[in-house]
This record gives C-alpha cells, sequence and structure tokens, in this order.
C-alpha cells in the first residue's frame, strides 16, 4: 500500500515538473514577442499583461444592415424602428438590432442619458 502510494506521488510530481518545465520553456518565447514590461513580479504570483490591438474588425450582421437600410435620416422611437424592420418582440429587436447598431457607432441614441425613453 506505501508502495503504491510512493509510486502515485512520484507520477503527480513528474506531471507537475512537466508542466513548470513547459511554461519555463514559454517565457523566453514570451519575452522576444512582448518584451519585460509584460510582466509583474508580486511575492506570490507572477502578472502577465499583454498588449493588444486597438483596432476592432467587428462585422456589420445582416441584422443590423437591415436596420441601417431601413433608416432614411430622422429620428424614430424604438417602437418605430421596430416596425420599420418588422420586428414584433421588442427583446429580440434591442439585442439583435439595436444594441450591435449603437455598440458599432452605426446610429445613435437621441436622448443617451434616457436610454428607455421613447
Amino acid at each position: 500500500m506505501i508502495e503504491t502510494n510512493r509510486i502515485e506521488y512520484k507520477a503527480e510530481l513528474t506531471k507537475d515538473l512537466n508542466l513548470i518545465e513547459q511554461l519555463g520553456a514559454s517565457i523566453p518565447r514570451i519575452l522576444q514577442s512582448y518584451g519585460r514590461e509584460c510582466f509583474k513580479f508580486m511575492d506570490n504570483f507572477t502578472r502577465m499583461v499583454f498588449p493588444t490591438s486597438r483596432k476592432r474588425t467587428e462585422q456589420v450582421t445582416e441584422q443590423v444592415q437591415i436596420l441601417i437600410s431601413a433608416m432614411t435620416g430622422k429620428d424614430y422611437s424604438s417602437a418605430e424602428t421596430m416596425e420599420l424592420v418588422g420586428i414584433k418582440h421588442r427583446p429580440t429587436f434591442l439585442y439583435k438590432y439595436l444594441q450591435p447598431a449603437i455598440e458599432l457607432g452605426l446610429i445613435e441614441l437621441t436622448i443617451p442619458d434616457k436610454p428607455n425613453s421613447s
């Protein structure tokens, strides 16, 4: 029984050492690509923060295209806009049409401080 525990412990230790070795091998590659400023060393852990590209490449969904093409140059209430695109279910309209168009900057709220106004 003791021998079995010892073998299991060695297997677990070997697995942990392999993981540590893999991590150690990755750090030089990370340093090559991003530099030392990505690492912040603390007492109990290391924090790595990687820079991201500010460029956003988001696609306009078919629903947003329908919404934008249905709107002319005037202000609409949400009910009028729903009617323009032929949607009766408000949550579907909000989550698939209106919010994505707002997030992409294609349309804006007429009264931003009151997003639920009509």
